[in-house]
């Protein structure tokens, strides 16, 4: 019996070894955290109509360790993208070192960025606190800035099985629908700017999205909530 459960034991190590050591990642976190929120990132720009390669959001991890190494550089992980519609339109990306994010780390990432005059709006991600006096600084930007914490793109929120699809609207669809329920945007249900999915999209007060909830066990509706 005892040969026969060791011989068992060593099947099934044959059998299981391969697959569990597919799970077990030898590499650094900080690569695999630099990596998932990159993917994001990259998803969530091109989510808001801006022209990413296909290959950069399937880059793998280890493609990506390949590339960056086990401690990326951060300066290597900035990058800038297009509007599909608009090559006037230009956001670029830029992630902070571990530390606390300083006045001085603002005034400097000011002024290696090239081309300011051409550039609509700037990401920062962050990996420590922001002090006070550096979000004043940054009010200063010539354009849009926004902020996230590394931990937030982790995962893709607007992936999640649980969540509703939105949609956003366009200027004219926007009115269209106004005009078809004769009513002001006011009137509409609300959903903050710091919604989750309002960060995603990058939305701005006044912007209305459609929301379209799917279930297994209630039927398909449709819903619209304008930015505040």
């Amino acid at each position: 019996m005892e040969g026969d459960a060791e011989a068992n034991g060593d099947a099934n190590g044959e059998i299981l070894g391969p697959c569990l050591t597919g799970y077990v990642d030898d590499g650094s976190p900080e690569s695999h955290r630099y990596y998932l929120s990159r993917r994001t990132v990259l998803e969530m720009i091109r989510d808001r109509g801006y022209s990413v390669p296909s290959p950069e959001i399937d880059l793998s991890l280890q493609e990506f360790r390949a590339r960056h190494g086990q401690n990326p550089d951060v300066e290597r992980l900035r990058f800038s993208a297009t509007h599909r519609t608009d090559p006037t339109d230009r956001i670029m990306v830029i992630y902070c070192g571990p530390g606390i994010v300083k006045v001085n780390v603002i005034r400097g990432l000011h002024s290696q960025i090239a081309n300011k005059d051409t550039l609509n709006g700037l990401i920062l991600i962050t990996q420590n606190q922001i002090t006070s006096q550096a979000l004043k600084t940054m009010e200063l930007y010539p354009f849009k800035t926004e902020i996230f914490q590394i931990t937030d793109l982790l995962v893709n929120i607007t992936k999640h099985v649980l969540k509703p699809k939105h949609h956003v609207l366009t200027e004219q669809e926007k009115q269209k629908l106004l005009k078809k329920y004769n009513i002001e945007e006011n009137q509409l249900p609300r959903l903050s700017r710091k919604d989750a999915i309002a960060q995603y999209y990058g939305l701005e007060k006044g912007q209305v999205v459609k929301v379209t909830y799917t279930g297994d066990i209630t039927e398909s509706h449709v819903t619209y909530r304008c930015i505040w």
